[in-house]
């Protein structure tokens, strides 16, 4: 029984439309109708106030003529409301396909694109774009979001199990037990990172606003991710000047981790990152430089998208949540954020934010 419902609404939905068209019609012919016999009884009164019209023939002539025009009259709004109410028709069935998950609908957009039918078009139509969009996304979230939880918990599991069964060498346990912890780490991380970003998306209004110097925030952003540059020797070229800053404190440090870290995970060994921090009396512009292996034109557009990793292998400890986690900060901070890449060449990522403290006269630049 449930499953014939949306057959029955689809049907009551037709009916509608075509008893609406059937009463407009009857309305029509009502109303000619009417006039005929309306023509016909002020003749009658005439004839007595003035004789001369007594010509029964005239009569007869006026009546017949004016039930013709109503009969041709009425089949003429019987097709013009055929045709007036069709795209309507059409919208009610796209409207039935869209409630039933199909966003492909496309209605032909029949009117002037200045007429109200034309406007309802335009916007039912992109309207269905949107929401296909939306749904595309959806699906590409939940499929990555899936891919990026199985993967360390199948590694786990594996090793889990061969060091369970035994038999193997103190270097071989050693191992397992490292790429246990190491993805122990990245599914810890990656758990962090989603509920932040879940957090950052929920989030309209920044809360805990505090004053503190930018330029320190950077320094120390870099000695927490020395554990990370250290070991690769990587040569670090810092010129920031004194910077006095108002938002979320915590917020922002997540954008500079997560761009550091992203500079020097592509960075090869022996290899260096910079950063600089200039402001004047509008903006502060902070500029991350690193001599990675670069990224194509297409990794470029897309870095910032949920889930995204240039790296279609997933061989590193990347989630593809970072950069979006720095976009929505930055929306939340009206700021902005340009990359410039090349493969083999690195990368330039520029952070511009509005000034919020205005600049003293003891901001002068300090040794980095």
């Amino acid at each position: 029984m449930k499953a014939e419902k949306p057959q029955r609404r689809k049907l009551r939905g037709r009916l509608g439309i075509k008893s609406f068209r059937v009463e407009l019609t009857i309305i029509i012919f009502s109303l000619m109708f009417l006039t005929s016999v309306f023509t016909v009884l002020v003749y009658i009164p005439l004839q007595i106030v003035f004789p001369a019209l007594r010509n029964f023939s005239g009569l007869a002539s006026s009546a017949s003529t004016t039930i013709a025009c109503t009969i041709i009259g009425t089949g003429a709004a019987a097709v013009f409301t055929k045709w007036i109410l069709s795209p309507l028709n059409e919208m009610i069935e796209a409207t039935e396909r869209i409630s039933k998950g199909d966003f492909k609908v496309h209605i032909q957009e029949s009117f002037r694109e200045e007429s109200d039918f034309g406007i309802l078009q335009r916007s039912f139509n992109h309207m269905a774009r949107e929401l296909d969009g939306i749904e595309m996304f959806r699906k590409d979230f939940i499929n990555n979001f899936s891919h990026e939880f199985k993967t360390p918990i199948v590694s786990i599991q594996g090793f889990a199990h061969q060091l369970r069964a035994g038999g193997l060498t103190p270097e071989e346990e050693r191992e397992y037990i490292r790429i246990i912890a190491a993805e122990s780490d990245r599914l810890a991380k990656m758990a962090t990172n989603i509920l932040l970003l879940s957090k950052l998306e929920n989030q309209a209004i920044v809360t805990d606003k505090t004053e503190f110097y930018l330029d320190e925030q950077l320094r120390t952003c870099l000695v927490l991710l020395e554990k990370q540059w250290g070991p690769k020797e990587i040569e670090l070229n810092v010129d920031l000047d004194v910077v006095r800053y108002s938002f979320n404190e915590d917020m922002l440090s997540h954008l500079w981790l997560n761009l550091f870290g992203n500079a020097i995970k592509f960075t090869p060994p022996m290899g260096s990152i910079s950063c600089t921090l200039r402001a004047d009396q509008k903006f502060i512009t902070v500029v991350i430089a690193d001599t990675g292996i670069g990224m194509d034109e297409n990794t470029r557009l897309h870095i910032f998208d949920k889930f995204y990793q240039g790296d279609t292998s997933h061989t590193g400890d990347g989630n593809g949540i970072g950069l979006n986690i720095v976009s929505r900060i930055l929306y939340l901070c009206e700021g902005k954020i340009t990359v410039e890449s090349r493969p083999g060449a690195g990368s330039v990522f520029t952070v511009t934010l509005p000034v919020t403290v205005p600049p003293s006269e003891d901001t002068a630049s300090s040794p980095a």
